[in-house]
């Protein structure tokens, strides 16, 4: 059959294995509860038996095992540092552990990161090369492709776009996960109720405050819940701001939004978009600029994860899975 590659997705609900050839055509998927709470070992253990499931007869046939994993997370040591959603990880040295296992090159990638890999290669940024992915959900993330190839630093730990600091009207100094992510949506609008304020979102969880995230927010704007319209507005200028620093630092021609919270469509975007317009340095940074939504959704940091096995770790140029597929 050729050669083919081995894709994990851990995350902290579900661990997602999958075999692809070298097209990046999915050949065999399976998947399980991650149970994080179980603790270090139970994972890696779970891990590796679901990488059995989709691992062929004949090792020889695999180009490479490639891993999208929550950072932070060194891709050059393969050290998972400290993720908050798997309970008891810290400095787990998980590609040594699972070449040990398997005998196959093991590659490990931020799942932000991967997801650029993801989009850039079989997403809605095919065929660019300079190219940035955004996830919008519990945290806000991103993967930055500059020239054809993965943007790393030194450690592996750029593109931090959700930790770049915004000042807030009242002169605080926060971030753009912080005032954006999903969790900060649901959190003012909470308050916001708390204060007073009339909106859908309560018929939606049912009058329970406790239920209340940015998927409710999202379903009670659409409906026209004005509460809900506004912090959207507010979460898509302050992304919009931060996009404003990445056009000017980087200059992509295509910026790939994924996520949950990115499902919230133009309530999101459109301010998003003003922002843009209103605070970028010159127009030529938007002028051919594409702005556009996950192509791959759930599947991102599967193919992102088996990109990232045919880059060599994101080492080689972008350009080499034209050549090599």
């Amino acid at each position: 059959m050729g050669k083919q590659i081995i894709a994990v997705d851990l995350g902290g609900t579900q661990i997602r294995t999958a075999r692809y050839d070298l097209d990046l055509n999915l050949l065999q998927r399976e998947n399980t509860l991650t149970q994080a709470h179980l603790g270090l070992q139970p994972t890696i253990e779970r891990m590796k038996a679901f990488v059995r499931k989709v691992m062929p007869a004949c090792r020889d046939e695999i180009l490479g095992l490639g891993i999208s994993s929550p950072g932070p997370l060194n891709p050059f040591t393969g050290v998972i540092v400290a993720p908050p959603n798997l309970q008891g990880w810290l400095d787990v040295p998980l590609r040594d552990i699972m070449e040990s296992e398997f005998n196959v090159p093991v590659y490990i990638g931020n799942d932000a990161n991967v997801a650029a890999l993801a989009e850039a290669s079989k997403g809605a940024a095919q065929g660019s090369r300079h190219v940035t992915y955004i996830t919008v959900s519990t945290g806000i993330g991103a993967g930055i492709i500059c020239d054809g190839k993965l943007l790393l630093g030194r450690d592996g730990l750029a593109a931090e776009f959700g930790h770049i600091p915004i000042v807030l009207d009242n002169g605080m100094v926060s971030s753009v996960e912080r005032e954006a992510a999903g969790p900060a949506i649901a959190r003012r609008v909470k308050r916001e109720i708390q204060e007073g304020a009339k909106s859908k979102v309560m018929e939606i969880v049912q009058g329970d405050l406790n239920r209340i995230d940015a998927k409710a927010v999202g379903m009670a704007a659409a409906a026209g819940d004005q509460l809900g319209i506004a912090q959207l507005a507010y979460a898509g200028r302050i992304i919009g701001l931060g996009i404003v620093a990445i056009l000017h630092l980087f200059n992509p021609e295509v910026i790939v939004i994924g996520g949950g919270v990115s499902k919230t469509g133009d309530l999101l975007f459109a301010p998003m978009r003003e922002a843009l317009r209103t605070h970028v340095m010159d127009e030529a940074y938007i002028k051919d600029l594409r702005i556009e939504r996950s192509a791959l959704g759930d599947d991102v940091a599967l193919v992102g994860a088996a990109a990232l096995a045919a880059t060599d770790g994101g080492n080689l140029d972008i350009s080499e899975l034209d050549r090599r597929f």
